[in-house]
């Protein structure tokens, strides 16, 4: 007697009631088993993975880009179908049969076993849209969990320009076609929020530039003892972090919010670290980091961006923020004017590290220089306090010694200045 499983929309969080089926992992008729990923559901918060409770035979009820409530049944299994088991070896073969010789079956058989296990790494989808263009599975590169292949991973192998035969064409297109493509909830939800920053603050920004020269060599002296002990990378990143938390207790403005009138201020500091994953920008949340170590720092980010390219970011990792820091250097930029990740009424903006010539007692001498950007939200933070937080951590990062003391220099700690 078969017995039916319905597959419900999980609640991704307080406050969300409607997701997006994003794309299905599996395709009706399939038999699944527990546990196992079927679908990528889009909120306005992170991408997730919705499971199979049961294993056996999929229907599936709605289709791929669909708006569904918190609560729907998506899904039913058949728990009577189970997956199918590997078939024992038979016990003896018929004498003719061993004579026959066995080469050309077994490389059959290989090749096909290759073939399903490469397509295994490809959703429905995007199998039947290589299958269509002759494109080969181990040609492109999934962005999905686990690597899987989706169907904008071949989208995106195909605009490129490259063609099954791996010859490169003249241009990226030529055929003149467009297409149409539904914006996921967390884009429109990400758009949204920028566009409410420009209409609903007084946002501006402010500029320095920090000579990295300390940072450095200081890195360079310890980074492999440190990576010995620590278990884990010595980075930039956890030096600015650690600069923008005693910057933010000394200027707590930078680090308050306005709520309906009224201004926050946190005792803490929660900072959200933009990074990129095949979903676009995201922000995690490293919490508490004022009390974290540089080795701590360093650990907490690897894990949070590992957890965002896998897309395995829960709710609460990326809320909660109280300060954000962006690094456009990655990528090359020089310059740029980051946006306030709201609520929050300020974000650091990291660039790339360049040599350039800089006047030291009245000599001209190369330096690796940095350009910094502070945007702060004016109905909060004055544009003293928002100058005098960025020199702080310029003074911090160019003389390290001070993310020891506090933000001053050893000497004036030991005169109790």
């Amino acid at each position: 007697m078969s017995k039916e499983v319905d597959i419900k929309v999980p609640s991704p969080g307080e406050s969300i009631s409607e997701v997006r089926i994003a794309q299905w992992l599996v395709a009706t008729g399939d038999v699944v088993e527990k546990d196992q990923p079927i679908a990528e559901i889009d909120s306005d918060k992170a991408t997730l993975e919705l499971t199979s409770e049961e294993e056996g035979r999929i229907t599936l009820l709605v289709e791929a880009d669909a708006e569904v409530a918190v609560g729907d049944v998506v899904a039913r299994v058949d728990t009577s179908v189970k997956a199918t088991k590997k078939a024992a070896a038979p016990a003896a073969a018929p004498a003719e049969a061993r004579k026959t010789p066995a080469t050309p079956a077994k490389e059959e058989t290989n090749g096909q076993q290759a073939k399903a296990t490469e397509t295994a790494h490809a959703t429905p989808v995007a199998r039947a849209v290589m299958a269509e263009k002759g494109i080969a599975v181990d040609k492109v590169k999934g962005s999905g969990p686990n690597g899987r292949i989706t169907k904008s991973d071949v989208e995106a192998y195909v605009s490129g320009g490259i063609p099954a035969s791996g010859v490169v064409m003249n241009g990226w297109g030529g055929s003149r076609d467009s297409s149409r493509s539904k914006m996921s909830t967390l884009r429109k939800k990400v758009g949204e929020r920028l566009v409410s920053v420009k209409n609903e603050t007084a946002m501006l920004t402010t500029f320095n530039e920090v000579d990295m020269s300390a940072i450095m060599e200081l890195r360079n002296r310890f980074k492999d003892r440190f990576k010995e002990e620590k278990g884990v990378g010595l980075g930039f990143m956890s030096f600015f972090t650690k600069a923008v938390t005693e910057a933010l207790r000394l200027f707590p403005n930078v680090n308050a919010q306005i709520d309906e009138g009224d201004i926050i201020n946190f005792d803490y500091a929660d900072i959200g670290i933009a990074v990129s994953s095949p979903k676009g920008l995201m922000v995690p949340v490293l919490r508490n980091a004022e009390r974290l170590s540089l080795a701590e720092i360093e650990a907490g980010i690897k894990e949070l961006a590992i957890k965002a390219r896998d897309g395995k970011l829960s709710i609460d990792e990326m809320t909660g923020g109280t300060f954000t820091i962006t690094n456009g250097g990655v990528f090359g930029s020089m310059l740029s004017t980051p946006i306030i990740n709201p609520p929050q009424s300020a974000i650091l903006g990291m660039h790339n590290i360049v040599e350039r010539p800089v006047a030291v007692n009245g000599q001209v001498v190369i330096r690796p220089i940095m350009y910094v950007a502070l945007s702060y939200d004016h109905r909060i933070i004055d544009g003293k306090e928002s100058v005098s937080f960025l020199m702080a951590v310029k003074q911090m990062l160019e003389d390290p010694a001070k993310l020891v003391f506090g933000g001053k220099e050893p000497g004036e700690v030991l005169l109790g200045l």
